[in-house]
């Protein structure tokens, strides 16, 4: 008797419900492993990240702040200097020096080779109005007693201008100072003087490229020129800080131009200028990248290689779980099935044995009727009678057919090879489904090639892949439906048989999955055995099983048989 569970078994309950756990299974034994294990590596992650963004800043800072410092104190000196020798000018000089164009023109002359940035020099009286100038304009006789640099310069004794084109087009600014006179009156002494002094004190630095250093005045329009906010006298666009003349101020200005900048502000004091240093900092993230690769690269091996290790582990734990259920449901499927099977073949021996016993008497009887029959050669309407006792005999000898059959699909599927007519076994597994063909109008051809050998096999597992490939292909066919089985002989060593139909297919992501053990493309009609068990019969009897199908057009199942003949 067959020891094969049929596609319609269904599971038990408890086995069924078991299966979609394996997933959750393998979900908490890869994660909490996981994370166990990582979450220490990203806290020490998060901490160098935290330290080394912290020493960055700190560090950004600290250049900032040196840098301020020590331009500061270049550019106070040389504007401090200059405003002190026009001081030293003004009180050593008398009036009347200062008031003659020659004297004028040679002092101006002694400060150009001395320091070469100064570009005129200028006597201005108490009234604003010039007295006396030497230099490329024609300012002689100009009265600036309206200018608010006079008006500055005569209450403070001090000016220095912010930066300017004036006439020649060229950026320059003024440093002016007064004397008083023993009359109470006063003079100015006013020079001009190139931002070749400004940009002096920025060449000597040689700033990275990330670095840039300028100056400003109190409404941000830059004095000189800078690499990170454009040309003088354009605006920088910076917001000068309003206690600055208290200290000096570093800001993280974030994401500017393109540039996460952080900037330091210094008042340079006596002038109307701001000192500002500006670093193009990288992200504190991507700096830690940088410097910490070796951590990070680290970090992500370290993760990369946890996770697999810990995905491998885990998932050949639930594997082998999965296989001991499998094999647990598989055999107590085999069991009850056997014990179901065990008892048909028992209810089948007895039926067969009662209804052989009845047809042979009838046999015997219809036999000997038409001998008595025909003995007698006058006996009326003998050839109608001697037709009804053949046609008596004839049903007799199909039914005892039908019930060899019946025992045939009942015996043991031990395997026991013997000589197989692949045709007159295909003809028997079809008279099982003549009834339901009939009924749905389903038509079967059976095509066997004429130089199909006889094989050696065991007859009744084959009848047990055929009838179950047939059934498959039957439930997939509508009514009307076309089922064509095709026997050839392709090679010297094998038999082929496809078994094709024009039902609905099956989706390419259910054709990877069908021999699996419980996976089933008929829900709750089918347990997923049916196919898995007859692979595993097919490749028992040395052969395989192959399938093709496409959606909408139908499926062909492939059995590839040795012939192995006899020796």
């Amino acid at each position: 008797m067959s020891t094969q569970p049929p596609d319609d078994y269904q599971l038990p309950q408890a086995v069924r419900e078991r299966i979609p756990r394996y997933r959750r299974v393998l979900l908490n034994l890869v994660i909490v492993p996981f994370l166990a294990a990582i979450i220490p590596l990203l806290i020490l992650a998060v901490v160098n990240y935290q330290q080394d963004s912290d020493s960055y800043l700190s560090e950004n800072r600290y250049e900032l702040t040196r840098l301020l410092s020590s331009t500061k104190r270049s550019l106070q000196f040389a504007i401090e200097e200059r405003r002190a020798l026009l001081s030293l000018i003004a009180r050593t000089k008398s009036h009347v020096e200062l008031g003659d164009e020659s004297h004028l023109k040679a002092t101006l002359r002694d400060l150009r080779e001395t320091f070469g940035d100064f570009v005129d020099l200028g006597l201005v009286t108490s009234s604003g109005r010039q007295s006396c100038y030497v230099g490329p304009y024609k300012l002689q006789g100009t009265n600036y007693a309206q200018e608010d640099w006079f008006q500055e310069v005569s209450l403070r004794g001090v000016y220095v201008s912010d930066v300017f084109l004036g006439h020649r087009k060229f950026p320059h600014f003024v440093i002016a100072v007064t004397r008083e006179l023993e009359d109470g009156d006063f003079y100015v002494l006013r020079a001009t003087i190139d931002t070749e002094l400004l940009d002096r004190q920025f060449f000597s630095l040689d700033l990275a490229e990330n670095i840039d250093a300028f100056v400003v005045n109190q409404q941000g329009i830059l004095q000189t020129r800078s690499a990170f906010y454009g040309d003088v006298l354009s605006n920088s666009g910076l917001t000068i800080p309003p206690n600055l003349r208290e200290q000096e101020i570093i800001r993280e200005l974030g994401q500017q131009k393109n540039r996460l900048l952080t900037v330091g502000f210094s008042y340079v004091e006596g002038t109307p200028f701001v000192l500002v240093t500006a670093m193009n900092s990288l992200p504190p993230f991507q700096h830690w990248l940088q410097k910490r690769y070796d951590v990070f690269f680290f970090l992500i091996v370290s993760v990369i290689g946890i996770l697999i290790v810990v995905y491998w582990r885990s998932k050949r734990i639930v594997t082998r779980l999965r296989e001991a259920d499998t094999e647990r449901a598989r055999a107590y499927h085999h069991i009850e099935y056997t014990n179901k099977m065990a008892t048909l073949g028992r209810l089948a021996a007895g039926v067969a044995h009662e209804i052989n016993n009845p047809l042979a008497i009838i046999n015997e009887k219809a036999g000997l009727l038409k001998d008595i029959t025909g003995s007698i050669p006058d006996f009326p309407k003998k050839d109608k009678f001697i037709g009804i006792a053949d046609s008596i005999c004839t049903s007799v000898e199909r039914c005892s057919r039908v019930t060899h059959r019946l025992l045939g699909f009942g015996r043991r599927m031990d395997l026991s090879k013997e000589q197989i007519d692949l045709e007159s076994l295909m003809n028997d597994v079809l008279e099982f489904q003549r009834t339901e063909a009939a009924h749905r109008d389903i038509t079967v051809n059976l095509d066997v090639a004429e130089d199909v050998p006889v094989i050696e096999s065991d007859r009744g597992q084959l009848q047990q892949v055929f009838l179950n490939l047939i059934n498959n292909a039957s439930s997939a066919v509508q009514d009307g439906g076309r089922i064509d089985i095709v026997i050839r002989h392709p090679n010297p060593n094998e038999v082929s048989i496809a078994i094709k139909d024009n039902g609905s297919g099956i989706p390419p992501e259910d054709l990877a999955h069908i021999f699996e053990p419980f996976y089933s493309t008929k829900g709750e009609a089918g347990t997923g055995l049916g196919l898995s068990i007859t692979r595993e019969i097919v490749e028992k009897l040395g052969g395989i099983i192959e399938v093709e199908s496409e959606v909408g057009k139908g499926s062909r199942f492939t059995v590839n048989l040795p012939i192995e003949k006899v020796q």
